[in-house]
């Protein structure tokens, strides 16, 4: 029997795609999103190759709901989030942002609407209630560690805490984001001066490093070779490793920096059922897959690292409180700015 292709697509967006009571809920956002037809998604926290390839998968698991990706840096995004607040234009549905301070100003401003997905019960608690009030959850994770290049370096001759860094052997040979563009080095950089004081940066900026926009510019430079060692994202590293590109991870004796992300639905989200099904698909088996195989941290308790990559129970990490971040980006970014005049 011929089965068209119209046909087939209407059946699921009935219902028949997502069988039993359990996805109930996922059923009935599906059909009002479905008829949404698409969402806008304001995305910093991953690649934008990543970004386009959970957007096909959610597409692909619920047909007829297009996901439009705006792939930025965390300031970028939030500026234009705020352009279009300002201008009185719903544009994005789920915001995603690497600052924290983000979301605690548009929760005072009364900004985000409260959702929480069905399946918290899949998540790793150490990820949950981020928010009381639900007005945003995390739905990534990863962590900043020190790169090297292992074609320049071997594995002992890398940095080996995150105060090795500032040795004079490491002239013109660092690479660094911008604390003023991404919420990853904000954090970081709120990070190393609760550990070491501003002195710190002082020394770093006395080596010249080369200061890209987005953290992700360092896993660039390092595995370009052009340059040698790194303050970056080290399950992105992991990744192009994976990929034979020459680029090694150090877990700092201090600590890694755990990075957590959140992501949020706009209050005045012009596809609202849409936003809550892209939530529920954040959380899911297919996204932790994703997550994995692109060397991340999981969120969910059944999804399991790949190989050689430590688990986040195997490693020492820092991180900045909520609080802190919110109160520390904004002054360590005009800091910075000061003192590499960038």
């Amino acid at each position: 029997m011929r089965i068209d292709r119209r046909q087939f697509l209407g059946a699921t967006a009935a219902g028949l795609l997502l069988p039993g009571a359990a996805h109930a809920q996922d059923n009935a956002l599906y059909e009002a999103a479905r008829k949404e037809g698409e969402l806008t998604w304001y995305i910093v926290h991953v690649t934008s190759e990543t970004a386009e390839k959970m957007a096909r998968t959610f597409t692909a698991k619920y047909p007829g709901v297009k996901v439009n990706v705006v792939r930025t840096t965390a300031q970028v995004a939030f500026q234009r989030l705020n352009q279009d607040i300002q201008a009185k234009v719903a544009n994005c549905d789920v915001f995603a942002s690497t600052d924290m301070g983000h979301y605690v100003d548009l929760k005072n401003r009364k900004l985000l609407m409260a959702y929480e997905p069905p399946n918290a019960a899949d998540i790793d608690p150490r990820f949950l209630n981020i928010d009381p009030d639900k007005n945003f959850i995390v739905t990534s994770a990863t962590f900043i560690s020190i790169l090297y290049n292992t074609a320049k370096l071997k594995p002992e001759d890398a940095p080996k805490s995150w105060k090795d860094l500032t040795d004079p052997k490491w002239m013109n040979l660092i690479s660094v984001g911008h604390p003023g563009f991404s919420g990853f080095v904000g954090s970081w950089v709120v990070q190393m001066k609760k550990l070491y004081g501003w002195d710190y940066f002082k020394q770093l900026a006395a080596l010249k490093p080369q200061v890209g926009r987005s953290i992700i510019d360092t896993v660039t430079a390092v595995a370009s070779g052009e340059r040698s060692v790194a303050a970056g994202p080290g399950a992105l590293a992991q990744y192009q490793a994976s990929r034979g590109n020459p680029i090694g991870v150090i877990y700092p004796t201090e600590g890694v920096v755990l990075m957590t992300s959140p992501s949020a639905i706009m209050a005045n989200a012009p596809h609202p059922n849409a936003a809550k099904l892209f939530l529920n698909f954040l959380w899911s088996p297919e996204v932790g897959a994703i997550s994995t195989e692109e060397f991340g941290t999981p969120l969910r308790k059944d999804a399991k690292s790949q190989p050689g990559v430590r688990p986040l129970s195997e490693m020492k990490t820092l991180q900045p409180t909520v609080q802190e971040i919110v109160t520390g980006v904004p002054e360590v970014s005009e800091d910075w700015r000061d003192l590499f005049g960038i």
